[in-house]
């Protein structure tokens, strides 16, 4: 007898429902290849491209960047890390490094403290201060601090959507529009869903908490930087419908937006679009920091 569905929790979706949609390691065999690529290509990275290691940006361990430079002047993209705010490191996130530098875009790839040891607000924190430190700072690596972009996936796009949010700047000292523009990729944009499955026995999150994290709560009111949404093709429905709403509502604010699907790549794969040079993701990005899109 097939079992019974328990009560409606979001969007007529039961807990059992919520915690497929919300199980990206359930739609691919095994995530630890992945895991793998990620950690191989970025040692590649580090042993072959010049790079300043290690970098502090922050007064905890955790507060660190890998900078790659592509030489004087340069642009710069900021890449952060997903892992479902609990898993890899900078260490695991540098896989785009000869492409993007090869293009003269210098690459940092960002760490930041993990759940559960550290809340989403303390995340979120870091991640912002990171981006003022390259601001003031990035000079010194031959980055030109007016054009920082950024971009992640799953955990890091929802973080990506924390960094071109409209309500932080101040308590930092910089400019709203300190960010260029931003790629998203299977990002989590509303946390109300995150909340209720299994994702939050690490985060821990309230309903204040959810408020004050989800992205698509907090747009910029103007100036919205152009953003790049992506997913992949065996995505669940729900990674897939956070990422559309969320590029919709950057789009009804007349903000520039791109979205596409990479419908032969999984939640895993996908990211890794940014180390083939000749990817549609990685069209798409240089585009962007060239300005040849907009």
């Amino acid at each position: 007898m097939p079992h019974a569905p328990g009560p409606d929790l979001y969007r007529g979706m039961d807990r059992a429902t919520l915690e497929r949609e919300y199980d990206a390691r359930a739609t691919v065999s095994s995530i630890e290849p992945f895991l793998e690529r990620y950690a191989a290509i970025s040692a590649e990275m580090r042993t072959t491209l010049p790079c300043h290691l290690d970098v502090s940006y922050g007064p905890s361990d955790a507060e660190t960047m890998d900078v790659f430079p592509a030489g004087p002047n340069a642009p710069v993209f900021v890449f952060i890390h997903g892992g479902y705010w609990r898993l890899l490191s900078k260490d695991d996130s540098a896989f785009m490094a000869e492409v993007f530098t090869s293009a003269g875009v210098s690459v940092v790839a960002l760490n930041y403290a993990l759940a559960p040891a550290v809340g989403l607000d303390e995340i979120v924190r870091q991640c912002r201060a990171a981006i003022a430190w390259i601001h003031a700072n990035g000079r010194e690596f031959g980055i030109d601090s007016d054009r920082i972009f950024v971009g992640g996936n799953s955990a890091g796009g929802h973080l990506v959507g924390m960094l071109i949010a409209g309500d932080w700047h101040d308590a930092f000292g910089v400019r709203p529009d300190i960010i260029k523009g931003a790629l998203a990729v299977s990002g989590l944009f509303d946390l109300v869903p995150v909340r209720l499955c299994v994702p939050n026995e690490w985060l821990r999150l309230d309903e204040d908490a959810v408020a004050r994290n989800s992205p698509i709560l907090h747009l910029p009111e103007r100036d919205g930087c152009p953003l790049l949404v992506s997913w992949a093709g065996s995505e669940t429905s729900e990674f897939k419908r956070q990422s559309r709403d969320y590029a919709d509502a950057w789009k009804a604010r007349d903000f520039p937006c791109t979205v596409f699907e990479l419908s032969a790549r999984n939640h895993f794969d996908v990211i890794l679009d940014l180390a083939d040079p000749d990817s549609r993701m990685t069209s798409e990005t240089l585009s962007m920091i060239e300005g040849d899109a907009y």
